[in-house]
This record gives C-alpha cells, sequence and structure tokens, in this order.
C-alpha cells in the first residue's frame, strides 16, 4: 500500500508504534566496519583477561597509556578538571575517573560492570594420585553447567606465593606450547547408568578434578611415584612446593581462544563474556573521555557472580572510600555530609548482559520482550 493510499488510522498507528529491528538493520555500512575492527580489540581482551587479576592488569596498562595516573601518585593533594585517576582494589577491581567540571557534591556519572565471571578454583590441597593418574580438585565458582567443563582443553591461571614469600604468576595452557588440561568424562558405552541420570546429576561438583599428569617418578621406593614427578616439575619450572596451594589462588579456566561465530563473522564466542563484554566498552568510553561536566566513573568490580560479597566486592565499602578520597581531592577538605551529597546525588548505569532468544529454546524467553541478538550486542 502506498504512503497516498493510507488511512488516518493506518498513519497514526505507524507514528505511534514501536517496531523491533535486527541492529545491523539500523546502521550503516561504515559502522558496520567499525563494529568488526572494535570487536578485535575486545576479542583480544578476552584472551589476554581469563581471570579478573589479569583483568586489571591489563586495565591499568592500557588506562597509563592514556594518561590516567593511579590517586596515590597525586601528589600535590588536588584534582582538577580534566584529571584521569584510577584506583585499584587488592588486585581484582578497579575505579577509573574522569574529573569533571561540577564538585562531586552534586554527583557523578557512573558506568559499572563486574570482571568475575564462573569458573573453576582450585581447593587449598588440590593434588592427589589416584588409579595411577594425578588429579586436582576443585570447587566451582558461580553458576555453572557442570557437563559443559568435561573433556574441553582447559588452562590454569592465577597467583601462588611460595614458602621464600615470592609472588609467582601462574598462566598454563594458552600459549601452543603449552600443555593443556582436562575433566574426564565417561565413554558413551560405559555411560549407561549415567545418561539415566537427570543432567545436574550426570556430572557431580566432586567429579571435576583436572587430569594433571600420569608419568611416574623412577623410583621403587617412592610410594606415590607420579605426584612425585609433578611436584618435581612444579619446583622445577615455577620453585612451587605442595605447601604453596594452601595460600594459592589458582583458577580453572577453557584455554581455547575468542573466535568469530557464523559464515558472516557476526558473533563472537568465547569464555567470559558475562561480563567482559560490558567491563570491556566501559572501560574504552571512560578512556575516550575529555573534560566532562559531571565526573565520569568506570566501577569495574570482583565477586558479582557470587552474590558482590567480600572485601572486593560491591558489598565492600571500596567505592565510597574512593569517592571520599576524590572529594577531598577536589576541594581540599572533606566531611562526611559531602560523600553522602555526591552519592545520593549521583546516576549509576549497570551493565551486564542480556540473553537474546535462542530458536531452539523459546520456552526460556519472552519473544515480545526480544531483543535481536544484533541489537543486543550493539
Amino acid at each position: 500500500m502506498s504512503e497516498q493510499q493510507k488511512t488516518q488510522g493506518q498513519e497514526l498507528f505507524d507514528s505511534l508504534k514501536y517496531e523491533v529491528k535486527n541492529g545491523w538493520e539500523r546502521i550503516s555500512q561504515e559502522d558496520a566496519q567499525n563494529i568488526f575492527e572494535f570487536c578485535e580489540g575486545y576479542k583480544a581482551f578476552l584472551d589476554k583477561c581469563k581471570t579478573e587479576r589479569e583483568c586489571v592488569q591489563e586495565i591499568i596498562k592500557v588506562a597509563r597509556a592514556k594518561g590516567f595516573v593511579s590517586l596515590d601518585e597525586i601528589k600535590e593533594n588536588r584534582l582538577k578538571k580534566g584529571d584521569k585517576v584510577y584506583s585499584v582494589n587488592r588486585g581484582k577491581g578497579v575505579v577509573l575517573a574522569v574529573i569533571g567540571d561540577k564538585p562531586l557534591e552534586e554527583g557523578v556519572n557512573i558506568v559499572g560492570a563486574h570482571l568475575d565471571v564462573p569458573r573453576l578454583d582450585l581447593k587449598q590441597n588440590p593434588l592427589y594420585e589416584d588409579s595411577e593418574l594425578v588429579l586436582l580438585k576443585t570447587h566451582y565458582y558461580g553458576g555453572i553447567k557442570k557437563y559443559q567443563w568435561t573433556t574441553i582443553p582447559l588452562s590454569i591461571h592465577g597467583v601462588v606465593m611460595n614458602r621464600d614469600g615470592k609472588r609467582i604468576d601462574i598462566a598454563i595452557g594458552e600459549d601452543e606450547s603449552d600443555p593443556v588440561f582436562c575433566i574426564t568424562d565417561l565413554l558413551p558405552h560405559l555411560a549407561q547408568e549415567q545418561m539415566q541420570k537427570k543432567m545436574s546429576e550426570g556430572i557431580t561438583g566432586e567429579g571435576l578434578n583436572v587430569l594433571f599428569g600420569s608419568i611416574p617418578y623412577r623410583d621403587e621406593k617412592v610410594k606415590e611415584k607420579i605426584k612425585l614427578n609433578i611436584l618435581r616439575e612444579l619446583n622445577e619450572k615455577y620453585g612451587i612446593h605442595e605447601e604453596d596451594f594452601i595460600s594459592a589462588e589458582l583458577e580453572v579456566v577453557p584455554a581455547f581462544k575468542a573466535r568469530d561465530v557464523g559464515l558472516d563473522r557476526s558473533m563472537v564466542g568465547a569464555y567470559g563474556q558475562d561480563d567482559r563484554v560490558c567491563s570491556y566498552t566501559a572501560l574504552q568510553a571512560i578512556l575516550e573521555i575529555e573534560n566532562p561536566e559531571r565526573t565520569a566513573i568506570c566501577l569495574l568490580v570482583d565477586k558479582e557472580e557470587i552474590g558482590s560479597m567480600g572485601s572486593t566486592g560491591m558489598q565492600s565499602r571500596f567505592f565510597e572510600n574512593v569517592l571520599a578520597e576524590m572529594c577531598y581531592l577536589t576541594s581540599g577538605s572533606y566531611n562526611d555530609l559531602m560523600l553522602r551529597r555526591c552519592l545520593s546525588k549521583s546516576r549509576c548505569l549497570s551493565a551486564d548482559v542480556s540473553a537474546a532468544v535462542d530458536p531452539n529454546y523459546e520456552e526460556a524467553h519472552d519473544k515480545k520482550m526480544r531483543l535481536s541478538l544484533a541489537g543486543a550486542w550493539l
């Protein structure tokens, strides 16, 4: 029907209705090319940053290259419009800020996202030998589908403080020359009983043990030869003793890298996109801001997957402490009322992922509330 043939009611309806469109149909070819280029940086970020500690290290690196300095480096006890600062929370969370023209008492603009993602953590005494294999005991962090973690290549990342007090950063399984690890599953023809169980029971949490080695040490008098050989490898390569696991923070994550999905390369398949897709975009935004009217803040935190608790989650006082410090450094004085006014007048966008409608599982979605896949990713 041509525009001339439309009735008054049809024209009114067209002017008032909202039509959901695929995000790719809303943008120009130039914008589409910019999206592909932007996602190359995003994929590189996902590959480098498999843990929250690695995220913070990378964020500090790129922020400092853009002129951000640590709050601890402010020597003159003054911040002015346009200054760029950051503060790190125990290596697992970070606040970045660009100081605006208005006083902090009039509020700030915040974009918040989380850096932690579901994973497996090594237990405090994880290493054991059984049936001529050495395995690592784990417990899962955040909500996971346990069956998804079997028979895929895994890497181990984290921090170990050895008996000499030396910090040792671990990342095994990401380089092409590295070994990888896995959690075993039953062969199909041995799994008749397993296949009769509920999905949540087929693979148990206690069964998520990481296969770590199988070659014995050559000494007939040693009881646990394979475990000894693994301990020898760890000691020679990293200076680690078994007791160092007690205070270590080691995470088991998928070893594969981010890849384009679809023949048209329109999607990204990668580990950790909840919520590093929002963390990365929030970071890129704060890096480009210059001289805002209100102070702009990018707040990237830990522990969202388990309730935002602990000293690195949003239930801590870290963010309030940073705001209090900034109130003082921008005004030269401080009282509690300044911080309360700042908090009450601030605006915050809490950024987290949303699920697009999957035609294989339509019953899990409300299609009337849908976003197109491309629109959700834009």
